[in-house]
């Protein structure tokens, strides 16, 4: 496994739309493998191959406290979106930014697993969230993009400030 560099806010390969996986072959299993490590290193809950400049569309999960439930989808389809709820989100792409966005509270999602077999799952709160970001990233949609145009700016002025003070040597 390999901890893969997670792509931040404004890089434009966030944009890319993640093309479909043909077959769930060992290449595709590593992929699912190194996300997770990617994820639980960063420590986040849920990374999206896009994230990592890896245009499939392959995302993971693990909402859970022990972190010992992770989730693999290839070719996630949100079949069924129900209900609404508003929640603070992060993301690993937009690192120290929170804020709250509307999203469905019960969703089904059909994809393929690390196996390659198709699987349906039916998730409500912060998993389905969970879900319903990570599968925004594969169309080049960030959860910035439900913010208003000045919170986006703001935002995105602060991570190339702070790119350049990388760039600079300066913490």
């Amino acid at each position: 496994m390999a901890l893969l560099p997670i792509l931040h806010y404004p890089d434009p390969r966030l944009r890319t739309h993640a093309e479909p996986v043909a077959t769930v072959d060992a290449p595709v299993r590593q992929l699912i493998d190194d996300l997770l490590e990617t994820m639980y290193a960063a420590p986040g809950i849920g990374l999206s191959a896009t994230q990592v400049n890896v245009h499939k569309r392959v995302i993971v999960v693990d909402t859970s406290e022990q972190r010992n439930e992770p989730h693999a989808f290839v070719n996630p389809v949100i079949e069924r979106a129900d209900g609404f709820q508003e929640r603070e989100e992060g993301c690993l792409s937009v690192p120290g930014f929170f804020e709250t966005v509307k999203r469905a509270d019960h969703i089904r999602v059909a994809a393929l697993g690390r196996d390659g077999r198709p699987f349906e799952l039916e998730a409500e709160g912060l998993l389905a969230v969970c879900i319903q970001h990570e599968r925004d990233h594969l169309d080049g949609k960030l959860f910035v993009d439900y913010l208003s145009r000045l919170k986006r700016q703001r935002i995105k002025s602060k991570l190339k400030k702070q790119g350049a003070a990388r760039s600079n040597g300066q913490r």
